[in-house]
Parts: C-alpha cells; sequence; structure tokens
C-alpha cells in the first residue's frame, strides 16, 4: 500500500452515512472544547495572574476526578438505555453548562462548572466510542477509530489557535457562546442519526431489575472485560507508560522552554504543535502501520520511540526538541490508539458500553497518576526531569513488553 492510500484509508469510514454524522458532531464538539479551555485559561487570568496556575491546576484536577468518578457507570447506562438518547441529552447539558460560563465570577463556580461539564462528557464519551464499534462493526471499524482519533489530535492543534484568534476579537467571556453554537451544531446532527442504526445491543441486563446493586455489579464486570483479554491487558499497560512519558511533556515542556533554554512564549507554541502534528500523522497511518490481530507491533514501537524521545529532550537544543516532539507525537498515538480498537474487536457489541466506560476511567487513572510524577520531577530535578521521567517510561516498557506481551 502507497503512503497516500495509506493515509487516505481512514476516510473511506465515511462511506458510512450513520459514521460521517457522528463523526462530523464529534469533530465540531471538539473544536468547541478548544474554546472552552482557551476560555477558562482567559478567565483564570482575569482572577489575577498569581492565581490562573492553580486555577487551572485544579480545574484539570476536577476533570479527571470527574471522568474517573463517572465514566464506569455511563458505560453501564449505555448498555441499559438508549444511546441515541444519552448521546443527546447529555451534549444539550454540555451546551447549557458551556452558555453559564460566560458569567462566572468566583474560582469556585469555575471549578462547579468544569466539574459538572465533565460529568456529562464522562457519560457521553463511552457511549460515543460505543457507538462507532455498533455502526462500523461490518467493516472501516479501525479506519474510523484511526479517522477520529486523528482529528482529536488535528484540532488539539488547530483548535487553540482559532479559539485565541476568535478570543482576541470577541473577548474572553463571549467566547463561550461561540462554544455554545457549536454544540447546537454538532446537537442537530447527533438528532438526526437514525434511533434504529444505532439503538443499545439487547443484552442479559434488559429486562432486569435495575437496582444500585446490579449498577455496581456490572461497573465491575466492565473493569473484569476489560483486564481480561490478554491483548487488551497489555495496551492498557502500555496507555500507563504512554501517560507516564506524556505527562511529562505536557508538565514541563514550557519549564524547558522558558527556563531551561531562554526562549520566548512563541517557541513553546511551535514545539507543541509539532508534537500535535506528529500525533496526527500517527493517527492517520495507524490503521495500515499494524494489520495484526494484537496490534502488538504498533504498541511496542510506539511506547519505546515516545520514552525514548522524552529521555533525549534534556540535553536538546530547541531544533533537535522539535524532532524530538515529532516522534514523541508519532509514539503517543501508536501506543494508545489501539486499545479502542482491540474493545471494539474483542469485546461482545452488547457488553462494549460498560467496558469502554471502564476504559475511558482506568486511562484517566493513569494520567491522574503520571500527572504528580511529572510535577515532583520538573520541581525536584528541572534540569533533569526528561532524562529521569524518560528512563522510568523506558524501564516500565521494558518490564510490560517481557512480562505482558501477548504471545
Amino acid at each position: 500500500m502507497s503512503l497516500l492510500s495509506s493515509v487516505t484509508a481512514p476516510f473511506g469510514s465515511l462511506k458510512n452515512q450513520v459514521f460521517a454524522k457522528i463523526y462530523f458532531a464529534q469533530t465540531i464538539s471538539l473544536l468547541g472544547d478548544a474554546f472552552t479551555w482557551v476560555g477558562i485559561a482567559l478567565i483564570s487570568y482575569q482572577f489575577g495572574q498569581e492565581h490562573s496556575a492553580k486555577v487551572l491546576s485544579l480545574a484539570l484536577t476536577m476533570r479527571v476526578t470527574a471522568f474517573i468518578l463517572f465514566s464506569p457507570f455511563a458505560g453501564v447506562l449505555a448498555d441499559f438505555v438508549d444511546r441515541k438518547k444519552v448521546l443527546y441529552v447529555t451534549h444539550f447539558a454540555r451546551m447549557c453548562i458551556v452558555g453559564c460560563m460566560p458569567f462566572v465570577q468566583t474560582e469556585w463556580q469555575i471549578y462547579l462548572l468544569v466539574f459538572l461539564l465533565n460529568v456529562f462528557n464522562a457519560f457521553f464519551t463511552p457511549t460515543y466510542r460505543s457507538v462507532i464499534a455498533q455502526v462500523l462493526k461490518a467493516g472501516y471499524y479501525r479506519e474510523g477509530i484511526a479517522l477520529s482519533s486523528a482529528t482529536d489530535q488535528l484540532l488539539s492543534v488547530l483548535g487553540p489557535g482559532i479559539a485565541g484568534i476568535l478570543a482576541v476579537w470577541l473577548g474572553a467571556r463571549d467566547i463561550f457562546f461561540v462554544d455554545a453554537a457549536t454544540f447546537i451544531v454538532a446537537g442537530i446532527l447527533i438528532i438526526l442519526l437514525p434511533a434504529t442504526a444505532i439503538a443499545h445491543v439487547p443484552s442479559e441486563a434488559n429486562g432486569q431489575k435495575t437496582s444500585a446493586a446490579r449498577i455496581w455489579k456490572d461497573v465491575i464486570k466492565g473493569t473484569t472485560l476489560l483486564f481480561k483479554p490478554v491483548t487488551i491487558r497489555f495496551s492498557l499497560l502500555i496507555e500507563f507508560v504512554s501517560a507516564i512519558a506524556g505527562a511529562m511533556i505536557l508538565v514541563n515542556t514550557v519549564g524547558h522552554i522558558k527556563d531551561g533554554l531562554g526562549l520566548a512564549d512563541n517557541y513553546y507554541g511551535w514545539v507543541m504543535s509539532a508534537f500535535g502534528i506528529g500525533a496526527t500523522i500517527a493517527a492517520f497511518l495507524s490503521a495500515s502501520i499494524d494489520k495484526t490481530p494484537s496490534k502488538r507491533k504498533s504498541l511496542t514501537i510506539g511506547v519505546f520511540i515516545l520514552a525514548a524521545a522524552v529521555a533525549f529532550a534534556s540535553l536538546a537544543s530547541f531544533p533537535v526538541l522539535l524532532v524530538l516532539w515529532l516522534l514523541a507525537g508519532l509514539g503517543q498515538s501508536l501506543a494508545e490508539i489501539p486499545s479502542e480498537i482491540l474493545i471494539g474487536e474483542q469485546i461482545q457489541s452488547e457488553q462494549q458500553g460498560k467496558v469502554y466506560g471502564a476504559h475511558f476511567a482506568w486511562s484517566h487513572l493513569w494520567w491522574a497518576v503520571a500527572y504528580p510524577v511529572a510535577g515532583f520531577l520538573g520541581t525536584k530535578s528541572p534540569d533533569h526531569d526528561f532524562m529521569i521521567g524518560g528512563l522510568i517510561a523506558l524501564l516500565l516498557a521494558a518490564i510490560v513488553t517481557l512480562f505482558f506481551r501477548p504471545k
């Protein structure tokens, strides 16, 4: 297969009209998410420059906490009720919360709104992922996941830039109204989805009383099913290693650019763009790079590229750092995309909602562990933080590969 064919292969999934509506709805929503976080950062700055870092860090903590607490239950819900209702109810709830953002006056209001926003995100995302698996089960599933992931990475690069331009034009608070408008457009696409095409698959849970005990049983079952297949368990452990290395990039790059290399803010933007571009390229190519059932090659190559790139960053000049972060982005996509594909291909359709919910919670728990590690290394050893973090990731990658790799 030629390079051009490999890059364009994910777009074949758009031949499925139901997936195409879901994909464009999620793309518009992701662009809105970029507006949300740029707006929150600017409002945080309005409360006082010295407090902005604290506000943002606590807001991110609220975000991760909501995902960890609620996404397993969201996955169970996706297996019990009409998935279309879950999508549009949670989607329009997020729109209303974003519409409240321009009126915040105190810090606690930001924390509350961010927490509520991501509670509904925790219900929307696992359901969205299970719907992709359902509508593409006859074909193009790997391509659909690759296209969705690549778009996510691309918008993580372009979205903040577009949001920043609008913020200059409209103001920090009015940008949230544009954000809410993107939710309306995406919501219309969700409403237009044919209910029969994304209706939940009948499972053994149907017809049984939905008690608290039953819900907890299904939450536990989601985690059990997630860790039971050796291939998925291996990909989850690789995701943990990827989180350790990835957190080093997200937490400590700005300090390395400004203090270590003595460069201006725009250099930080360039190097993080290189990371996002690398992740986007790998996401587009992931469906063609490794077509094996276990995705072992993609997982192994990706995590070692990511960890090695981080390990060498402490000694790198800015041009070299650009290349390293491009490689790190490539590695992170290769290490993290396979989990969703493996769940869609190896978990029965009627169980996928609870398993995607469990995966969403566990993958964010990895980052909840990785962020403090990165912050500790960046504070205690700023000159060697990337080297130490990269070596830790390389050691963990070697252990996971030697002892947990599927045969």
